[in-house]
This record gives C-alpha cells, structure tokens and sequence, in this order.
C-alpha cells in the first residue's frame, strides 16, 4: 500500500494475548493504535500469565479468542465449517490444507484449519486486511482464513517461527502473503533468500518506545566485588528455556572466585525453572540467586536500575530454536545498564563487542565467566559500556522510525505516537 490508501481496519492474530514476554508486540499494537491504525486482536490462545503490563491495559482494540483446541468448542467450529463450506474458495483452502497435512500430519495442523474457520467465519465486519505475528502457527490460520475470506494478509517473522518452520512452508507461506518484516538482519536475509523476490520481506527493527521508560542512570554504584557487604547485583531477564541458556549462565556463575561478592537475580517464568533452581543449588551457589518469577514491566524497569549488570546467555537450541534480537536487551540499555551477551543470532546488530558491551561465545561457560569476572572488578568499564549502549540504541533502534514504516505498509500515511508516561 502506498501513503495515498486510505486506512483499513486490521485483524492481527497472535498465538496468545496479552502475553508479559512479547512486550514488542503489544508496544507496537499500542504505536499503531495511536497512529490511527483500527485493529482487532484475534487471539489462538487464552492468557496465563496472571500480570499485565500497563501497554495491554491501554491498548483498546477489542480481542477474539478462537478455540484453543477445538475438542473444547465443537459446536463454534462445526457452525464455522457449515457457514463456509459452500464459499467459492472454500474448495481450494481445503486443499491446501490437505498437502499442508500430508507434510506435518500433526494435530496442531488440524486445530489451524478449525480456528481458520471459525476466524473466517466470525471475522469483524470491516476488516480488509489479515496481520499474522510469528511465522508458524499464527501465519498458517492467518493465510487459510484469508484464503477463506478473499484477503490479503502479511506476517511480522521474529525468531523461533523463523528457525523451528520448515523451509517449503516458510517458502509457501512467503510467495501468498502481501509483505512480510522481521526484526534482525541475519533473519531478514534469510527469508529473503526464500522469498519469491527479495523485497516480499523487510528488515524493520521493533526498536524500543524509550517514553515508556526513565532516562538511563547516568551514574551507578562503585561495587567491585571486593566487598562481601555489597555485592555486584548480576540481573537476566527471560524465560526459562533451552534457547535463553540458563545452565550455561549458571556454570559460569560457579566458576567465579570463591572471594568475589555478586548475587544474580533471574526474572521470568518457563518450564526449566524447577530444574535452573535445582542446578543452582547442586552447584553450590543456590544461597546467591534469587529467582523472581514473572513480573510487570514496572518490576522489570526497577529490577533494570537496581542492577550493576545485565546477562543473557543466548544460545541456538537443539531443535534450532533461537533468539532474535531481545527485546530485553535494549530494555537493559535503555537504563545505561552495560550489558554481557552471547554472540548469536541479532545480538550483535544490537551490541559491539568492547564498544556498547560484551559478547561472548554462545554455550562457553568458561568464556561467559571470564566476562563476568571482568565486569564484575571494573565499575569503570561497566559504566561506559551502560553509556555507549544507551546512545547506541537511541541513535540506531528508534522505535518512532520503525512504526513509521509499518503504519505505512497498513495505509497509513504517518505514525505519529503520542507520547504517554513510563510504565
């Protein structure tokens, strides 16, 4: 769409809503919203998380929920089936759906045809245009229930959808939808490669709406290590999952010396939470970890300024899994918190080794100790690379910028975000 279109409304489908990890989401739900974007949340699963953020309490697009598996509704998704079925492409979306089947003959295959058809069926008068964030689950009931409805669609690729989906899908998905963005270099020039025409897919950072957030410290503790009274507070933010490399941090945790005063705090949920603790403990360490669960970004924010150091052990998963850019990243430096991170995936388009912080090798306990040690002792070295991340990440990762872009991809001529207060 060119800036001349007139604004459509948009059904953006999400795996689940709100969710506290996907921050980037719901921020640019939240700078489209208040660029004049009407949308409709069409969510496939209901919430679990028992916070919010204050960014979901002030979006106000309404939200659908499908069926989360269809067994729990039968009578929504015959109803949906019984409605569409005489459609003229109703036909041809089956069909697709059947090879799709015969090369991922999984029942989630089956569960995206039932919620595409209940999307389909129960879609908002008004929509024009069908928005799919993540590349796997959401874009297969995002693209069948455009097919169903006759409408274009676009999908927003981040990271695990990008790295886990198998490429004829990726390739099938790309060639149908009207545009697609992702939010890394590395993942953008992958889909292009996949892409009928390398334009189909565009690298467009989700950055970070900096007026949700304090101004950076400009100045922090002198804390060394040497003192056992004030240990240097060591902080991660993310779930507890293979990709995130929790048990690498952890060993590189128990490698420090024995004298070295630090305490690390972990916030986030995730399934391997249980087993991290366990670890800690087995590595004789669990007495100087504080595990905080998951909290609303207004905990995070302190949790950010009452740090001296940030840490994310990123890592490529066995199944592939992999992290994009974290969101939690730039949250940290927005804070003029220096930052210790893996050297993988979009991290480095985000972080300059010696420069704006440190990298490490992915999956090197040994090597993500020797950075800790370092950053540990130096306060000096902690305190520019906060400042330089902080600059970094104003100058190269506005969020203004990239909404803009987006905005304009819907059909609006210029996103103009109003400012609100911080969380």
């Amino acid at each position: 769409m060119d800036d001349h279109t007139a604004p459509i409304s948009v059904a953006v489908v999400l795996k689940g809503y709100p969710r506290l990890s996907e921050t980037f989401i719901a921020q640019e739900i939240l700078g489209l919203e208040q660029a004049g974007l009407k949308q409709h949340i069409i969510s496939l699963r209901h919430p679990t998380d028992k916070k919010r953020h204050s960014m979901h309490e002030a979006i106000q697009a309404p939200v659908l929920y499908l069926p989360e598996y269809l067994y729990q509704e039968p009578l929504r998704v015959l109803r949906a089936w019984w409605k569409l079925r005489g459609h003229t492409g109703y036909r041809a979306v089956f069909r697709q759906w059947l090879r799709d089947l015969w090369r991922d003959r999984t029942p989630n295959r089956v569960r995206r045809f039932g919620q595409a058809l209940v999307l389909a069926s129960e879609l908002p008068a008004g929509i024009g245009h069908l928005h799919a964030h993540f590349l796997h689950t959401p874009a297969s009931v995002t693209r069948y229930a455009a097919m169903l409805r006759g409408l274009p669609w676009s999908v927003s690729a981040h990271a695990k959808d990008i790295w886990t989906s198998p490429e004829w899908e990726k390739r099938e998905k790309l060639a149908d939808c009207a545009w697609a963005v992702t939010c890394t270099e590395f993942g953008a020039r992958h889909l292009q490669d996949l892409a009928p025409t390398p334009d189909r897919v565009e690298l467009l950072y989700h950055g970070l709406d900096l007026d949700r957030f304090p101004a950076p410290l400009l100045h922090r503790g002198e804390r060394d290590g040497s003192d056992p009274a004030k240990p240097v507070r060591i902080l991660s933010v993310g779930r507890a999952v293979a990709k995130k490399g929790y048990e690498d941090l952890l060993a590189a945790l128990a490698l420090l010396p024995a004298d070295l005063a630090w305490e690390f705090v972990h916030i986030g949920g995730g399934a391997l939470a249980s087993a991290l603790k366990q670890q800690a403990i087995d590595l004789g360490i669990g007495d100087r970890v504080t595990w905080q669960g998951s909290q609303a970004q207004q905990a995070v924010i302190d949790a950010y300024r009452d740090a001296d150091l940030f840490v994310l052990a990123s890592k490529i998963a066995a199944d592939g899994d992999r992290d994009g850019l974290p969101n939690v990243l730039m949250e940290a430096q927005s804070q003029g918190l220096a930052c210790l991170a893996s050297d993988v995936a979009g991290i480095p388009e985000l972080i300059s080794n010696g420069e704006t912080g440190v990298l490490a090798p992915p999956g090197n306990a040994q090597a993500l100790s020797d950075g800790l040690k370092r950053l540990i002792g130096s306060p000096q070295d902690r305190q520019r690379f906060g400042s330089a991340g902080a600059n970094r990440l104003g100058q190269r990762f506005s969020f203004d910028g990239g909404i803009a872009r987006l905005a304009a991809k819907f059909g609006l001529p210029k996103a103009a975000p109003q400012p609100q207060a911080a969380e």
